[in-house]
Parts: structure tokens; sequence; C-alpha cells
């Protein structure tokens, strides 16, 4: 296998566009054309993971969290972030990272904690914005449904759980070729008009190169006019968290008494029972304190997430029950999500889910 194909599949799922702006995702160790046999899954790295994936013959390791995550000027192999790269590089092992963007696709890390809490209707808590275009281009009438057919291929036209959509307008087109040019129609030096139709579309700002590819190659024009706008839309189906509900109502302390069994948590840090039932969930893999007021806009009766500080857990104000189940433990299923991706691809292609338990955080009970 070469790298490149498992990191074309991870990426057709969970777009490295998606990443938030802090965040370093993609492949950070080794080359697209290595080939490698075998791959080992895990959150994090560590230098016990890079043994592990040396002993088992593991050419590439797939993480949640990216182990270069800030700017490094040497590496020298002080710290243990320095001695994995190290050790990496020595042993022709790859390394590549799937994190925010993975976290901010249906299908992702909090799909994965919904299907384990086994929620229904489930949505986005904090859908993406800003990350829309709508082309607008001019064709002749003629031409217009193999334009369309080749923008809807690149991955244009997508809006909920329809796809191949546009709206179109018939009108008059009208230029003159110049000295130098090879008209598709119309004669040199004269003004042409011609009967064209306005395709709109819509597509993801990941997609724009590929789209517009698409467009200049189907278009019969030489030379073909378009024009993209940013959109303010938000995307349903991107972003980060999840609400979703369960089946039927449950009590909180023996709800928080399912959480702590099914993630394994040593404790459950929550803020005070509010005295009633538990029905609209809405959850967070990771440091989701910032989404406390998306959850609380969305009717939840509990957030689920890891890492509030302190002061945080006064925002609740008596409007719903949040569970700090841990860092780690919310995102632990997030090695069974990459299992999951690539084998759907790749049958027969050998993976490894890591023994190692990363988690740097340990309880005295």
């Amino acid at each position: 296998m070469v790298i490149q194909e498992i990191i074309t599949h991870l990426e057709s799922f969970a777009p490295l566009a998606y990443q938030e702006s802090y965040d370093n995702s993609g492949l950070l160790v080794g080359h697209p054309l290595q080939q490698i046999n075998k791959a080992l899954l895990t959150i994090d790295v560590t230098e016990a993971v890079i043994d592990e994936a040396i002993e088992h013959g593991c050419g590439l390791i797939i993480a949640h969290h990216p182990i270069i995550f800030k700017g490094m000027k040497r590496l020298n192999g002080y710290n243990e972030v320095e001695r994995c790269l190290i050790k990496a590089i020595k042993n022709d092992i790859a390394i590549y990272a799937a994190h925010t963007n993975l976290d901010s696709v249906t299908g992702g890390v909090n799909s994965k904690i919904a299907e384990k809490l086994k929620l229904t209707n489930c949505g986005i808590l904090s859908p993406a914005k800003e990350q829309l275009f709508k082309l607008v281009t001019f064709v002749p009438t003629e031409s217009a449904e193999q334009v369309r057919r080749a923008m809807f291929d690149a991955g244009a036209g997508h809006i909920g759980h329809y796809d191949r959509c546009s709206y179109n307008g018939n009108g008059t087109g009208t230029f003159r070729a110049n000295d130098g040019t090879h008209p598709f129609v119309g004669n040199i030096g004269q003004e042409h008009h011609e009967k064209e139709t306005r395709i709109e579309t819509i597509l993801p700002r990941h997609l724009k190169n590929k789209v517009v590819k698409a467009l200049q190659n189907a278009h019969p024009y030489e030379e073909v006019a378009y024009d993209i706008y940013p959109l303010a839309n938000e995307m349903p189906h991107v972003g980060i968290g999840m609400v979703g509900e369960l089946a039927q109502p449950a009590d909180e302390k023996e709800f928080l008494a399912v959480i702590k069994k099914l993630f394994n948590c040593q404790v459950i840090k929550y803020t005070n029972l509010l005295g009633k039932k538990i029905q609209k969930v809405a959850v967070c893999g990771g440091s989701g304190s910032f989404l406390l007021a998306d959850a609380i806009r969305a009717g939840a009766d509990i957030f689920i997430t890891g890492d509030f500080k302190y002061h945080n857990y006064f925002d609740a104000e008596g409007k719903i029950l949040i569970a700090d189940i841990g860092h780690f433990e919310s995102e632990q299923f997030t090695k069974e999500l990459f299992y999951e991706i690539v084998i759907k691809k790749f049958p027969t292609f050998a993976l490894r889910l890591s023994d190692v338990k990363t988690n740097p955080i340990f309880y005295f009970c």
C-alpha cells in the first residue's frame, strides 16, 4: 500500500480544510509515496506507541492528536516529542494525524460518541460557517448539461441530503473575439450574440479548485466566464459537537452511571443535579467547554465533554447538567473510527489498534 492512497481516503472523509486554524492535521512524518504493509491506530503518539509500531512492523501510525503541534526549531531528542520523531524517522515510520477535521464531520468523532450513547435524531451542535461558495457560470445552452455534470462530479451541488443542485436561466451572452483567439463560436473582430444558460450551484470551500478545473475542462469556450461568491450560510453537516436524543428519558444519576461505565471513567465531574429527566444530550470529544452556550441553546439536558475549568462550571446556571468525563475518555473510540473508515475502503489492509494506554492522567481513588 502507498501511504497516499490511505491519505486520500481519510481526507475524502475528513477534509483538512475543516480543521481549526490552530491545528496541524495531515501527514507529519514520512513521504506520501512511501510503501507500507500495516498501520497502527492510536489517539496519541508516544515513545511506547513508536516502539509498538516497530515491534509489529507498522510503517504508518494514524493518530488523532498531532504530535507536532507547535513550531519546532531543533530536533535534539531533549523531550518526548523530539525523541518520538527521531525514532520514527530512523525506523522509516510515517505519522499521520486527523484531529479537528475528524471532529468536524458527520460520521466523525462526535458521531461515534453519539452512536455509543445510542442517540437518535442527531445533528451538529455548532455548524461550520464561511465554508461555502456559490459559483455562477455562463454556457452555450447546448453545452449546459455537460458542464453541470462535470461540476457535480467534482463535488458541487450538494445541499443537505440532496445532490446535483443548481439553478438555471436562459439569456443572451455577447462577446467579440480579438486577434490571437480561437473562438468556439463567432468570428474574430465581430461582436457575437449567443444563447446561453446561466448556471448557479454551490460548493464547499475545499473543493473550489477542483470544481473550477472541472468547469474549465468541460466548458467549450476558450475563455470561461464564472463568478465565485463566499456565502454566510452554515454547513449543517459540518461543525463541532453533536446533539441528539435518548430513546427513553433517563434519570440523571442513572444516566451518569451509564456514562461512567460506557466510557470507563474513574470519575465524572458534574454540576448540580437539576431534578429532571435526561432526554436531549449534547456531546463534544476532547475540550468542549467553549460549546456550553450552544448546548444550552440547543435545549440539551446534559453536555458531555472534557477539560472544563473551575469557573466554566458556573456558566451552566442551572440550565444544563455538565458531565466532564475527561479528554482521553471522550475520544477513546476514535481508534475504532479510524479502523472503520480505512477497512471499508481497504478491506484486506492490515490494521492494528494500539494496545498502549496513552492517557497521561491518573486518579488516586
